[in-house]
């Protein structure tokens, strides 16, 4: 009988990914990032993810080192797992990704697919298999705040019956996730040690980004 994947510890996730660099994103454990796949070498990336374990690694390129077709990577990223899968008729697949664990990429490995692979560790991230790790330290009150001075500065409305009803991982990694910042805060939200520390930095960043320019363009969505 088939049952739905279940990711206990690092033995559960393989060592060797295919991953897709994607400047911006941010996925963390147990969060949802849905995918539109149109070039080529991502289409087929999924179809052998499909045929597979159907995970990949989202990483972002760093932005401070080399570019072109194969740019640098960040050397941490997050496991995904394809748990919805939809074709649209026009060579495009839907898909939506559910954050496993966090990895750190040991090497880049060569390959004839026309994506890339990596040999990846979670041995730094053994806190990402256990759903709501670390919750009762976070400060949800000082989260709350900050996203409500953020929704006033940028008149933005706000489920504000779904925030108070999320738990704080849901609530910290899911604002973390929707947040407008630039790569290198999405970089320092994804390598927070701890989902306190991810709530802080998620705190600090929303409240420079308000002082920086107080009518803001992002949007929490």
């Amino acid at each position: 009988m088939s049952t739905n994947a279940v990711y206990r510890d690092p033995g559960d996730c393989p060592d060797v990914i295919a991953v897709f660099p994607l400047s911006g994103a941010l996925l963390l454990p147990r969060g949802q990032m849905p995918l539109n796949i149109f070039e080529p070498r991502y289409l087929a990336m999924i179809d052998d993810a499909l045929k597979g374990q159907r995970v990949i690694g989202i990483v972002q390129p760093d932005e401070e080192g080399g570019g072109g077709e194969r740019p640098d990577l960040y050397s941490v990223g997050c496991l995904g797992r394809i748990t919805q899968f939809a074709e649209t008729g026009d060579g495009r697949y839907l898909i939506t990704l559910t954050g496993v664990a966090r990895f750190r990429i040991e090497q880049e490995l060569a390959s004839a697919t026309p994506y890339r692979q990596c040999q990846v560790s979670y041995a730094d991230f053994l806190a990402d298999f256990e759903a709501r790790a670390g919750e009762s330290a976070v400060d949800r009150d000082a989260v709350v705040r900050a996203l409500r001075d953020f929704a006033r500065v940028n008149a933005l409305k706000i489920d504000w019956k779904g925030v108070n009803e999320a738990p704080n991982e849901a609530l910290v990694n899911a604002l973390s996730m929707m947040s407008p910042f630039g790569p290198r805060e999405k970089q320092a939200l994804l390598e927070a040690p701890d989902l306190r520390t991810r709530a802080e930095v998620l705190v600090a960043i929303t409240e420079m980004d308000i002082a920086r320019d107080g009518e803001g363009e992002g949007s929490l969505q």
